[in-house]
């Protein structure tokens, strides 16, 4: 395990028997020369007792990172899970003066005065990030421009994305203090179609990219579901490029989670979009039914993941000793016709269209992904669990 450093006696080596079986190496003493290097140490210890656990958030409270887009779906419920572990979290914000997102913020975990800090900025403002991710070890970058605003420098949503991307890395090497940058990925960049778009290979991993070519034309019926595609894609392979030809001096590991379409609960007050998606069939919205059948068109069937496992996974590649390269993030890959099943079955208050339920389109396309996985992360909600987590927070946000 390597040498622990104890108040009270000299410097040895301690295992973790001796922890559990020797009591006068109270776990209270340890001194960890540094914070968030020390974290799956410092998790293990946790389940030895109170004790530990007060020694592991005053480590973690000395750990910044930092949350980009930290009042959207996934950027909310990552800070309020990172200041629930004691971490110091820097989360930004485009709009300081939009109450209702502070607000929602410095809620997320009452008393918790020095641990969060808000900062302003804009994705389509590239250069505002730096201030945020100064001092921190790790960069989690959720943030993404979804829709261009008029005026805007940029050409597309890709171009803004690609340039917050660009200036967020390169400030992540000039502070000088971060160790991971996280990226937020879409599972709309891992395509199991052929280049050629003449049909789907026989699984979805890692391995597959979006072919961003003329062949997927059929497949956009609108700009919005292009651009975002399009956007997500040319991002990852970006920063991927990035972390691994050393252009960050080598001092920078790279992770990219490519997730699935998020469902459960929620912290906003309002319907995430992708919670939509999910309900579609129930509440007969046609924009968000057609977003489900464009991921199933594009992905063959929905990659499906809860908002907790998609935030845990972050912290798992943040807490992790050593990581870097991608990581796809879903719990389960279904069509949208085993939804509506799962839906007609167990909430038979609800009109399901017949069509929903027997669409025609069988697949045979396996889940390949074990990478997270294999490295030893857990997911906690099955598509059953996702679903119906989906369903109670409709209801609870009076959607249905």
């Amino acid at each position: 395990m390597g040498r622990i450093h104890i108040v009270e006696s000299k410097t040895r080596t301690v295992r973790g028997s001796e922890l559990k079986s020797n009591k006068k190496f109270e776990p209270i003493y340890f001194y960890l020369s540094s914070s968030c290097s020390w974290c799956c140490f410092l998790n293990w210890l946790a389940g030895e007792g109170n004790k530990v656990r007060v020694v592991v958030m005053e480590r973690r409270r000395s750990c910044k990172v930092c949350v980009t887009g930290g009042s959207s779906y996934i950027g909310s419920w990552l800070v309020k899970k990172l200041l629930s572990k004691g971490y110091t979290v820097h989360a930004t914000l485009r709009d300081l003066k939009n109450e209702s997102k502070v607000s929602l913020l410095k809620s997320l975990l009452p008393h918790s005065e020095g641990q969060l800090l808000l900062f302003e900025a804009d994705i389509y403002n590239s250069n505002d990030f730096e201030a945020a991710i100064e001092g921190c070890e790790f960069v989690f970058h959720v943030a993404t421009p979804m829709i261009l605003e008029a005026g805007s420098q940029y050409k597309d949503t890709t171009e803004a994305s690609l340039a917050g991307m660009k200036s967020i890395a390169m400030s992540c090497v000039r502070v000088g203090t971060v160790r991971r940058l996280i990226y937020t990925a879409s599972v709309c960049s891992a395509s199991p179609l052929k280049d050629d778009g003449s049909g789907f290979k026989d699984f979805m991993d890692e391995t597959c990219w979006t072919p961003l070519n003329d062949s997927l034309a059929y497949l956009f019926q609108d700009d919005f579901h292009k651009d975002y595609t399009y956007s997500k894609t040319s991002t990852e392979k970006y920063i991927l490029r990035y972390g691994n030809n050393n252009e960050n001096g080598g001092g920078l590991e790279v992770v990219t989670l490519p997730c699935g379409l998020v469902g459960g609960d929620t912290l906003l007050s309002f319907t995430p979009g992708s919670v939509e998606v999910l309900i579609s069939q129930l509440t007969q919205n046609a924009i968000g039914y057609k977003s489900l059948r464009f991921l199933e068109e594009l992905l063959g069937k929905v990659p499906l993941v809860h908002i907790d496992d998609v935030c845990e996974a972050h912290i798992f590649c943040m807490e992790n000793a050593s990581i870097s390269g991608r990581f796809l993030c879903a719990s389960s890959y279904i069509s949208s016709e085993e939804i509506a099943a799962h839906y007609a079955q167990h909430y038979p208050e609800f009109n399901i269209k017949k069509e929903y339920i027997d669409d025609g389109l069988k697949r045979e396309i396996k889940w390949a992904s074990t990478k997270l996985c294999d490295k030893g992360f857990e997911y906690k909600y099955d598509a059953k669990k996702i679903l119906d987590n989906t369903i109670k927070c409709a209801r609870r946000m009076g959607d249905l």
